[in-house]
């Protein structure tokens, strides 16, 4: 199973919790990094773990969303939160799993299905995905079969090895956004775009959906999609700022 940040459904079952702090803070640097305080008390994740960040942006960013909470803790409105807890809670003892499931991803990536018709959305995938799929071999070592189609195209053996080898380099943090964004984008190689700077957050969720975006471009946009479409976007800009912050 992928480890992505708690959903809210599963964040309901702590009955909304009502604030019971003024401030929330970033702590003094240490070894372990930089706490979180509410009130000056450190912040502890749902398994009573302290809520530590690495770096003191990442944590100003955590922080952030607890500043920013209003008369009741939304849990599905602070996704940096929720990484956090995932994070702490849950990659340190699955990592392997974790890294796994990101070459899942790799063996069936979205940027190697291209359509085989009509020509205007070949050309617009090509056109996007074939300089991300060139970078992946000349800076990652990692060669990828393209396809055309819908039917499943094995990858080599020595790709998805590579895609998981690379994941498990990554620390914790780093790995589980890594987990996130391939399941976001439906793409190994655009998680490791948006990781390295490659691309944005906002600009790999748009090119994981060409072909969503030239259907409604041809036939009109449902509303109820657009707006599940824009709250994925929003936590691939999320993605991005988490990745910077770790520097």
């Amino acid at each position: 199973m992928t480890h992505t940040p708690p959903t809210a459904k599963e964040h309901d079952a702590l009955n909304r919790p009502k604030r019971f702090w003024k401030e929330a803070t970033v702590g003094s640097g240490e070894n372990a990094g930089f706490p979180i305080l509410l009130d000056g008390r450190r912040a502890k994740t749902p398994a009573g773990a302290p809520l530590v960040l690495p770096t003191e942006p990442l944590a100003r960013l955590v922080a952030r969303e607890w500043a920013d909470s209003g008369e009741y803790v939304v849990y599905a409105a602070m996704p940096a939160t929720r990484l956090a807890f995932t994070t702490i809670d849950r990659i340190g003892g699955a990592r392997d799993a974790v890294a796994g499931e990101v070459a899942k991803y790799a063996g069936s990536d979205l940027l190697c299905y291209f359509a085989e018709e009509p020509p205007e959305l070949y050309e617009r995938e090509a056109a996007a995905w074939g300089p991300l799929l060139d970078w992946a071999e000349a800076e990652l070592g990692l060669r990828f079969v393209r396809a055309a189609g819908i039917v499943h195209q094995p990858q080599p053996a020595e790709t998805v090895d590579r895609v998981k080898a690379l994941a498990l380099e990554l620390d914790d943090f780093r790995l589980a956004a890594l987990s996130w964004a391939a399941g976001l984008f439906g793409s190994a190689v655009l998680a490791f775009a948006l990781a390295r700077g490659r691309a944005g957050g906002e600009q790999a969720f748009d090119l994981s959906r060409l072909d969503e975006t030239f259907q409604n471009e041809h036939w009109g946009v449902d509303e109820e999609a657009a707006e599940r479409a824009a709250a994925l976007r929003t936590e691939a800009g999320l993605l991005e700022r988490w990745f910077e912050a770790l520097g």
